[in-house]
């Protein structure tokens, strides 16, 4: 105890001499804690990649970029942004998908549909998780929780068809009325 005294002691003081110095330090948050933990623990698929926009001094906002190497989606390059609350990990990461995509899971203004990021959020799981799970999304796209329903229904029912819709879209095409940004 008497330890854990003299480190928030010498904290206080250190603290005290800096803010006389007129420089502010800025304190981080629980949620910055953690998110530093995370990223540092990253163990992600060589199709996957971290960047930070707004560079290292902001963690709460970064990208992810997945470039599937199996299923429907390979070849793409698909980009999330990760929006994470100083309330992390007891509230999930807002995410977006900035590539615009033919995905029964995502819809076309890039809300994604990922049950770990909605009612089976627990703050046990961590981003590498989240990663994990979009990446999940291109390997196993699933009809049966859609934001896309007309891609859903495709999939589920003509499954070559959805193929064929998926790299059209990726190489810059059009689906119905909705045409796609090229993302190979």
């Amino acid at each position: 105890m008497i330890g854990l005294f003299k480190v928030k002691e010498k904290q206080r003081e250190e603290s005290k001499n800096t803010n006389t110095r007129g420089s502010s330090v800025k304190k981080q948050s629980a949620g910055e804690l953690r998110l530093h933990k995370d990223i540092t623990e990253l163990n992600l698929p060589k199709s996957c990649a971290i960047s930070f926009p707004n560079g290292k001094s902001d963690l709460m906002n970064f990208e992810v970029t997945i470039k599937p190497d199996e299923g429907y989606y390979k070849g793409g390059k698909f980009v999330f942004t990760f929006q994470v609350s100083p309330l992390y990990p007891h509230e999930a990461p807002k995410v977006k998908c900035r590539s615009k995509v033919y995905h029964p899971n995502i819809d076309l203004e890039g809300s994604v549909c990922l049950n770990i990021l909605r009612e089976d959020w627990k703050p046990v799981l961590n981003i590498n998780t989240v990663i994990y799970g979009l990446f999940h999304l291109f390997t196993e796209p699933n009809y049966e929780d859609p934001l896309n329903h007309d891609a859903a229904a495709v999939l589920r029912d003509n499954p070559k068809l959805f193929e064929s819709n998926v790299k059209r879209a990726m190489s810059g095409g059009h689906i119905g009325d909705t045409s796609f940004p090229r993302c190979m």
